[in-house]
């Protein structure tokens, strides 16, 4: 009787545990679905919002510096080269003197030259003052009109050898005037060719030393032949800016001004030839170097502009994360222009105002949420390329 009575006892207490656990448990899962799952944690990007402003648009080529003039100064009469009076790399100006040819038989051709145009010179004046007496006579019939007419023809030719003799004395002048080798342009002195105490002739084709005028200096430079119509449109519309680069694109090397475009197109390559001209006056442009070169063809106005960092590109094209209200982002295809200076110009998909986001895009999805961080930095500023 005791026995079953425990028994019992112990079902009724089974079934009370089992109801206030099954209890807690139902109050349990329903906190939990009340509760429900933890949102997904914002994502971390930075952002820049598009902007308008005027950019330059720019055709870029190869070039290659070229000397404004290039001189070989040479021996203009043969003899010793007795001084050399330039150092190699040296600036010079028109005019300076470089090196002197031994002047001595030179000189002394241009003093014989000068005594015999004086000895005819006095020969012909007592020729005249005897014509004047034979005029005399000849009205007083003391002599014959052929005499006369004789001392005239002597006067004539002494007048012809005057004549000649100038001519000779100029000659041997500017042979002596040769002596002296000037630099005929300002520019700058290359190796020196010729060492002093040489014999040099005017036959000789080396020269002495090459001058290359740096400042200011030409660039040659191509384009595709399909840029024409635009760079004759930019020429016509005034003086066209060109820049120069590093091959590399690092340094700016200077500013110049489009000079000419070759009259014909290079069939073989289907390039055209543009010559420009830059002041140079630093020296960062050398003869020989190969340069990039950007040349502004016109200017857009109000242009929409982002950082070229916001551009992706995908299967369809390229395309950007724009920030909506919310924080989500959008996937918007756009049509970029011109990407120069680290901004793109969009021509079409985006309009000026938008945010768009310019890294941590590697983690964007269509809409994620996301958090933006460092805007300002990026967004101050019309950033013209």
């Amino acid at each position: 009787m005791h026995r079953s009575i425990r028994n019992t006892v112990s079902i009724v207490l089974g079934i009370a545990v089992l109801g206030a656990a099954g209890a807690f448990w139902l109050a349990s899962d329903g906190k939990t679905v009340a509760k429900g799952q933890p949102a997904s944690p914002l994502i971390p990007v930075e952002a820049a919002s598009a902007v308008k402003s005027d950019v330059p648009v720019y055709l870029n080529g190869l070039g290659t510096v070229q000397a404004f003039n290039t001189v070989t100064v040479k021996a203009k009469v043969d003899g010793e080269l007795q001084q050399v009076l330039f150092t190699e790399g040296q600036s010079v100006k028109k005019g300076d003197l470089l090196a002197v040819i031994d002047p001595r038989p030179f000189q002394a051709a241009f003093d014989q030259a000068s005594a015999k145009m004086v000895q005819d010179q006095a020969n012909l004046d007592n020729d005249k003052v005897i014509l004047q007496r034979d005029k005399k006579l000849t009205a007083q019939q003391f002599t014959t009109v052929e005499t006369t007419q004789t001392q005239q023809s002597t006067v004539a030719q002494l007048q012809a050898q005057i004549s000649q003799d100038a001519a000779a004395k100029d000659s041997a002048a500017v042979s002596l005037s040769y002596t002296q080798m000037i630099a005929p342009v300002d520019g700058r002195t290359g190796i020196r060719l010729v060492d002093q105490g040489n014999y040099v002739h005017a036959a000789d084709t080396t020269g002495i030393v090459v001058i290359t005028q740096t400042q200011p200096i030409s660039v040659v430079s191509t384009l595709p032949e399909d840029d024409l119509a635009a760079v004759r449109a930019a020429q016509e519309a005034g003086p066209v800016t060109v820049t120069a680069f590093t091959r590399d694109g690092s340094m700016n090397l200077g500013e110049g001004t489009l000079s000419v475009i070759d009259n014909e197109i290079d069939q073989t390559s289907g390039t055209m030839r543009l010559k420009s001209t830059f002041p140079n006056i630093d020296e960062k442009l050398w003869p020989g170097q190969f340069v990039d070169i950007r040349l502004q063809q016109k200017v857009v106005h109000q242009a929409v502009t982002v950082p070229s960092a916001a551009l992706e590109r995908g299967q369809d094209g390229f395309f950007v994360y724009v920030i909506k209200p919310d924080n989500t982002v959008e996937v918007r295809s756009i049509q970029p222009g011109q990407i120069a200076d680290g901004r793109a110009v969009i021509e079409s998909g985006l309009a000026s105002g938008e945010r768009v986001v310019t890294s941590g895009q590697y983690r964007l999805e269509a809409g994620a949420r996301i958090s933006v961080q460092n805007t300002a930095n990026q967004t101050a500023g019309s950033g013209q390329s």
